[in-house]
């Protein structure tokens, strides 16, 4: 696999969707949770998709109950949740691994491309983010205290350089 754009997975909604869909898009891909101390960054997501769809840029939330069992309800409890706690909007998908014998292969190329501190792979908590410029490779990856308003900079950055014509 050469670039995010080259895999697929099961939407929030239970339909597989190809990442490939997204093509040519700046991303920003998130492993979230509904009662995890971050969960708040939810606000700060949407107002990045708000800010920034119409750029060619999209968060991609991938639900996961690694960390503190902080995701444990089904596909539509979460889906639910953010919508009416948060006005999410941008696309969600099925709960995954991000870590471990499961971990979805989105993250085992996310985090082979870039390592978090000290060169680790894995991991270490809920919303961690990955940015992704518009050829599908990794520019980025931020912690979890990273707040999506920090991340701006970096954002109107990529969507800068290899801008479609």
């Amino acid at each position: 696999m050469n670039s995010i754009y080259d895999f697929s997975a099961i939407g929030i909604d239970g339909h597989a969707r190809r990442l490939a869909d997204y093509a040519g898009q700046v991303l920003l891909i998130v492993n979230v949770a509904s009662h995890c101390g971050f969960t708040s960054q939810y606000e700060g997501l949407e107002a990045l998709q708000r800010t920034y769809a119409d750029r060619g840029f999209s968060v991609l939330g991938f639900p996961c109950n690694q960390f503190g069992r902080q995701e444990p309800g089904s596909e539509a409890e979460i889906l639910g949740f953010c919508e009416l706690r948060y006005g999410v909007s941008f696309p969600m998908f099925a709960k995954v691994e991000v870590n471990g014998d499961k971990v979805h292969p989105v993250y085992r190329w996310l985090k082979s491309r870039k390592r978090g501190v000290l060169g680790t792979q894995a991991i270490k908590w809920n919303f961690t983010k990955f940015l992704t410029g518009r050829d599908g490779q990794v520019i980025a990856r931020y912690a979890p205290a990273d707040t999506p308003q920090s991340l701006r900079p970096d954002i109107e950055s990529a969507l800068t350089r290899g801008k479609p014509v």
